[in-house]
Order: structure tokens, then sequence, then C-alpha cells
């Protein structure tokens, strides 16, 4: 085995490096601390070195980094954290993504990677068997929840300006009809920012009523529909 730069033995121990980092971390999801106690300060005080003009050691490296960084590694797949709606990896997708680095593939087109390319479509295609979706409906796999809202929003504003005669792809937003956009008032803030990014801006945001668990009330949601009878998006929270 060889990589460019690298000889097979320095490849080798980098990854057996990793590999027993990797089992240690992964051994103690069960009884060790799920939080930290770290500052970012204290942090910044370990990662924080000159940028250096030299070659430095690899193993070196990698176990500088380890040392740094573990104090500020939360044990997220432990099943013990509840901090935040976050699953954790299961050892068939850890493995994988260890496949997808050392493939170190340019997934964007399918000319370069073909592989990338064709898993992106079984997993789109089983994705609209999952929820019900038909088969011709397009997909896209995001990079997190930002860019899903982002995502989706951004094809709400083309499907809702096109139903009243509006081409937002080759017309702009200068001169369009107006949109209302209508949220829960408890919506997560990346919603926001997907409509500054999207140039609709978050002066005209109706927000309707939401419990205490974040749900959009039914009730308010109508009345708040029933208000106006312009174009509308609504951002639905359940």
């Amino acid at each position: 085995m060889r990589v460019a730069g690298h000889s097979a033995a320095v490849t080798e121990a980098l990854l057996d490096q990793v590999v027993q980092q990797t089992h240690e971390f992964l051994g103690a999801l069960g009884d060790g601390r799920v939080g930290t106690r770290v500052t970012a300060e204290e942090l910044r005080r370990q990662l924080e070195a000159p940028l250096s003009e030299q070659p430095q050691d690899p193993a070196a490296v990698v176990g500088d980094l380890i040392r740094a960084a573990q104090p500020g590694l939360t044990l997220m797949s432990s099943g013990r954290y509840f901090g935040f709606v976050i699953g954790g990896s299961l050892p068939v997708a850890l493995a994988a993504d260890w496949l997808t680095s050392a493939w170190d593939q340019n997934a964007g087109l399918f000319a370069p990677t073909p592989a990338a390319s064709v898993v992106e479509e079984v997993v789109g295609a089983w994705l609209k068997e999952i929820l019900g979706l038909p088969t011709h409906a397009s997909f896209a796999l995001v990079t997190g929840g930002q860019m899903a809202n982002f995502t989706a929003l951004a094809a709400a504003r083309h499907h809702v300006l096109a139903a009243v005669g509006w081409n937002v792809e080759r017309q702009g937003l200068i001169g369009a009809p107006r949109l209302r956009v209508i949220t829960g008032a408890k919506r997560h803030a990346t919603i926001d920012r997907a409509l500054r990014y999207l140039g609709l801006g978050t002066d005209g945001v109706e927000a309707v009523d939401s419990d205490d668990q974040g749900r959009m009330l039914p009730a308010a949601l109508a009345r708040v529909l029933g208000e106006e009878r312009q174009p509308a998006i609504v951002c639905a929270q359940a």
C-alpha cells in the first residue's frame, strides 16, 4: 500500500494509530463521562500552534490532535446523551465512513466517480419508498439541517411563484409578487437564515403560536392562513 508522498509503512502506522484511538474512544461509551468540562480557552491553548513552514512527523501530528481535542469531545453516541436530537453512528456507518475517506473520491460528477453517483441514486430511491413519494420525484442529499431548510424553501419559493406566473430562476425577485412566509413561533434558527440566503428576508415572517413542545397550533395556523389570500409558504412544525 502506498499513498502519494508517504511510504506504505508510514501510512499503515498512521492507520493503526487511529484504529487504536478509535477502540479506546468507543470503549468509553458505556461508562465514560458524557459531557465535557473543558473551557473554550483551555481548548485553544491546547490546539493553537504556530503554522509550520516545514513538514511535521505525521504520527506526532495525529497524536497531538488526539491529546488536544479529546477533552472537548462529547460522547454523543453513548446512548446517554440527551442534549440535542442527535443520533449516534452505527458501527456499519462508521466503517463505511472510513471507506469514504480512504477512497477519497470527488463525488460531484458521474464522470470521475460513477460509484458515488449511483449510490446516491439508490439511496434517493430508498428514501422515496420509505416516505411514500412518487418514483419520479427529485431528491437531494444535503449536509444538514441548514441546507435542508434552504433547499426546501427554495423549492417552495419556485413552486409558489410559478403558480402565479412568475419564474424566479429567470426573473429573480425584483418585482416579484409578495410571498407570505408562515412559521411556528418556536421555529429553528436555520429557517430565518435560509430566508435571508434566498432573498426573502425575515421582516415579513408570520409566526404561528406553538405549544411548549414547539408544535404549531392547528387553530392558530388556520386563523393566520385565512387572514390574507396571497401566495404563501408554510414551514410546518408538528
